[in-house]
């Protein structure tokens, strides 16, 4: 689990019907993206560089967010390489009735630097 001090960006939205399946709970597909935003986000901040998306990779849905619920992205960096950041990216939900929270979503990206013409470019 990532902790509090190691948070490099969070974000939070709710999620609402157009982002469900036909479960009623957020799309697989929708969460892997509001997680690889908030990748891209912490590693544009911590380096102010452009990034894009190398890898996702082991990505695990651990339990379901519903419509209506709170869905929280937390991405800390892990690893630094020459070009690329590795980060750890964890989605809760989170019932705004009570606040009840669960990790809902965990995996890890890889986002590489690129520069104008879109080769990769060293951090730096």
């Amino acid at each position: 689990m990532i902790e509090p001090e190691q948070i490099v960006e969070r974000r939070t939205e709710i999620v609402f019907p157009n982002d469900a399946n036909h479960h009623g709970t957020l799309f697989g597909g929708k969460a892997l993206a509001m997680m690889d935003i908030v990748a891209g986000i912490a590693a544009a901040r911590a380096f102010r560089r452009t990034f894009v998306t190398a890898s996702m990779d082991r990505i695990d849905f651990r339990a379901p967010i519903k419509v209506g619920e709170f869905a929280e992205t937390i991405a800390r960096i892990a690893k630094v390489g020459r070009t690329s950041v590795t980060l750890e990216v964890e989605l809760w939900a989170e019932n705004p009735a009570d606040g009840e929270r669960r990790l809902a979503t965990v995996g890890t990206f890889v986002m590489v630097a690129v520069d104008e013409a879109g080769h990769p470019t060293p951090l730096r």
